[in-house]
């Protein structure tokens, strides 16, 4: 054992995050090795125990995070359902007639799935696979077709049901039922962002996203009313399997979403698309993105366990809030952090990297627990799109047929604008609090 000041050992463990980051190896090993070598040197073996203790009673027993592969299951299952395809042939009909519509289309596909997927990798995947054909086919500019893609398929972290509001409410002590109703209107605010910049776009440079031409969109208004209505309808019953139950006081989030899991399973069953093969494929995906999940949030529970003993928390926090400007200058931040972090850090490690850290200097700010963790999570929608850690970019990038010509300059070109309105969506929030506060004051208990 060796004496380590505070201030030294969080040069140490946030430099180490920084520069371990930028190696290749993978984030969890990364946290791992940085939480036990520092952990060894100020407690010797002894550290184990602490170690041990969090991640046993701190995630592998903590009762919420049950919710977590029950959603990635629901998810998952959702995505064989072929719900995506008959939303966009229904919608088609409905938009394409107008300037931009197809992308519109897309990004209210996105929102409708985000409230049922809650998955970034099978959101986004649909939409690349559904979608991007369709518009790059009617001669939508790849730029603006793979930017809707991105950001439409992106509100599924966001909008509930959410994998990172599941594991965000443990980790600050924030009912993760307030975190979902808190963050529906941020997220259906961004949609609105996203669909009056696609029609503005789309207004001012025609040829970026022309209407599809009549014929091709030409159905019985009966018929579409069909289409619509039975495209929709999934959705709602999935949304109120899970969600309904929550806003209503009748289920927490844990056992709402093992009856999301039945429900979603239950439409792939009526769509005649469950087999015991779907079963096996579903489950061995969910089981690896669990896995893949856990091992990131033991290891960053050893590392932010080590970091806030050896006093690490205490030298943050007395920095931001010595920071000009008050406490929104504090407020900016911690805000340009995990904006800075997104860069090169996946979500996972940024909640459980800043949310330990940020909580107790939100709270010592004065601001609204629930405001200030819904800031930082609409914040990290734009992790998705920048570049080089980008998951939305390289999941399109990965799942679009080679032949449509996309590259990876193309998507990021088609993601910027959408992350300046994710900016424009903050700001929104912060003088408009009750964008997030609203909702939650309406649950009953």
């Amino acid at each position: 054992m060796a004496h380590i000041s505070a201030e030294l050992a969080t040069i140490i463990m946030l430099g180490g995050v920084i520069v371990g980051s930028f190696t290749g190896f993978p984030l969890a090993f990364v946290l791992g090795s940085l939480g036990l070598a520092v952990g060894f040197v100020r407690w010797g073996p002894q550290v184990m125990n602490m170690l041990y203790s969090r991640a046993i009673d701190g995630v592998l027993l903590n009762y919420t995070f049950l919710a977590v592969p029950c959603f990635i299951f629901m998810g998952i299952m959702l995505e064989r359902s072929g719900i995506a395809e008959r939303l966009f042939d229904a919608l088609y009909v409905w938009l394409g007639g107008i300037r931009g519509g197809l992308a519109v289309v897309t990004v209210i596909i996105g929102t409708i799935m985000a409230a049922t997927v809650g998955i970034i990798a099978a959101s986004v995947t649909m939409l690349a696979v559904v979608a991007l054909p369709a518009m790059l086919k009617r001669g939508y500019s790849k730029s603006i077709a793979t930017g809707s893609v991105c950001a439409g398929g992106c509100l599924g972290i966001l909008i509930p049901p959410s994998v990172m509001l599941v594991l965000y409410g443990p980790m600050a002590q924030i009912s993760v039922g307030k975190l979902f109703f808190g963050a529906f209107i941020p997220g259906f605010v961004l949609s609105g962002l996203y669909i009056g910049y696609i029609l503005v776009r789309s207004f001012l440079q025609p040829n970026t996203a022309p209407a599809v031409p009549v014929e091709l969109r030409t159905v019985p208004l009966g018929k579409k009313l069909v289409m619509l209505i039975n495209s929709l309808l999934p959705p709602v019953f999935l949304v109120m399997s899970v969600l309904g139950v929550i806003f209503l006081g009748i289920a927490p989030p844990t056992e709402a979403a093992g009856v999301g899991a039945f429900a979603a399973t239950v439409l792939v069953i009526a769509y005649r698309r469950f087999s015991f093969k779907v079963l096996k494929e579903v489950a061995r995906e969910t089981l690896r993105l669990c896995g893949f999940i856990l091992i990131v949030v033991v290891m960053a529970f050893t590392f932010v366990g080590v970091f806030l003993g050896t006093g690490g928390g205490d030298v943050v926090t007395e920095l931001i809030l010595a920071a000009p400007g008050g406490r929104w200058g504090a407020f900016g931040i911690i805000m340009f952090i995990c904006f800075l972090l997104g860069f090169f850090m996946d979500w996972i490690g940024i909640v459980f990297l800043v949310v330990p850290i940020a909580t107790p200097i939100g709270a010592a700010l004065g601001f609204d627990p629930l405001w200030f963790a819904m800031m930082i999570c609409v914040n990290l929608q734009m992790s998705f799109m920048t570049p080089p850690f980008a998951y939305a970019i390289f999941i399109v990038r990965g799942a679009m047929a080679p032949e449509l010509g996309v590259t990876t300059a193309d998507i990021i070109r088609g993601v910027i604008p959408f992350v300046l309105l994710i900016m424009v969506g903050l700001g929104l929030c912060i003088v408009f609090p009750q964008i997030i506060t609203w909702l939650p004051s309406l649950m009953i208990r």
